[in-house]
């Protein structure tokens, strides 16, 4: 009984599309290909495969080993390679959990550049701001904004984005500018609904001390992206991470207000589990996200370079 020849077999009549198809990728009689199948489907207890005549549907079970057993066969390739001394030419697939927003707007350059680096390697990219579990979803790694709850994962910090309260200069003008942290609690404020206290703004004082703004605000919304352009409509005033702020704040359609004062900043990590075999591919995509932000965001100078110009 070969284990790995099961996974294999079961993993390329998936890919295939059925056992005719994988029995010729693998070179052998369909016959063979479906007793092997058949034979880790009784080694293991469990239905893989749901079998009809014209098409096979994965179970939950089944689909769950595939994806297992795609990535073993992928890690076992590359780990080969590496004792090749091959590894330079990453293969495989890095599948990488991204927050929305940021992923959108700041992701794409560093994956296309390390794509480009890398030409045979796959990015299986997840974009939502829920909070993933890397383990039991089996991601490689995700990009985790604020401070980490997770203390089991194993974090390598990339860059840290401060907020930013601003407003379009409609509103500014219609409702004047707050000169003190205070005045927003008479103002129209647009709050991120994923935090744990929306209506609660903390900012640093002159003595150090962290000082709260209770706020009453006028919208919600899970989406910083749909914040971000409801503020620059007229909506009212929105505190975001410069990540997200810095193109409307460049366009003159947000400006900012209270630049005084210190509001809160938002650690950017690499995370993954430790559990995990940290594969020659996540080690070499983790090292370039650290290179690629190492020093001030790019954000940041874009909005530096404008208000010098």
């Amino acid at each position: 009984m070969d284990k790995f020849e099961d996974i294999q077999t079961f993993v390329a009549v998936v890919d295939a599309g059925s056992f005719t198809a994988a029995a010729g990728r693998l070179n052998s009689a369909k016959s063979a290909v479906s007793r092997r199948v058949s034979g880790l489907e009784e080694r293991l207890g469990v239905q893989l495969l749901h079998r009809t005549t014209r098409v096979l549907n994965l179970t939950d079970s089944g689909r769950g080993f595939y994806e297992h057993g795609k990535r073993l066969l992928s890690d076992l390739a590359e780990v080969e390679a590496g004792v090749q001394q091959e590894h330079r030419e990453l293969r495989g697939t890095l599948r990488v959990a991204l927050p929305l927003s940021f992923g959108v707007r700041h992701m794409s350059k560093p994956i296309a550049a390390f794509n480009k680096l890398h030409p045979k390697l796959e990015f299986d990219l997840d974009l939502n701001d829920r909070r993933v579990d890397l383990i039991n979803d089996n991601f490689d790694l995700a990009l985790r904004i604020g401070n980490l709850q997770d203390s089991s994962l194993i974090a390598r910090k990339l860059f840290e984005s401060r907020s930013v309260i601003s407003a379009s200069p409609h509103y500014l003008g219609v409702h004047g500018e707050p000169e003190t942290p205070q005045d927003l609690e008479q103002h129209r404020c647009l709050v991120y609904s994923n935090l744990p206290d929306p209506n609660k703004w903390v900012y640093r004082g002159a003595d150090g001390k962290n000082k709260t703004v209770k706020l009453k605000s006028a919208m919600r919304a899970s989406s910083g992206d749909f914040l971000c352009n409801a503020a620059a409509l007229g909506t009212g005033l929105v505190m975001q991470p410069m990540f997200i702020a810095s193109q409307a704040i460049r366009s003159g359609s947000l400006v900012p207000v209270l630049g005084e004062y210190d509001w809160p900043k938002s650690p950017a990590y690499a995370v993954y589990p430790p559990t995990r075999h940290l594969s020659f591919r996540v080690r070499a995509f983790i090292d370039f996200l650290v290179e690629r932000f190492a020093g001030e965001p790019e954000w940041e100078r874009d909005c530096k370079r404008r208000r010098s110009s």
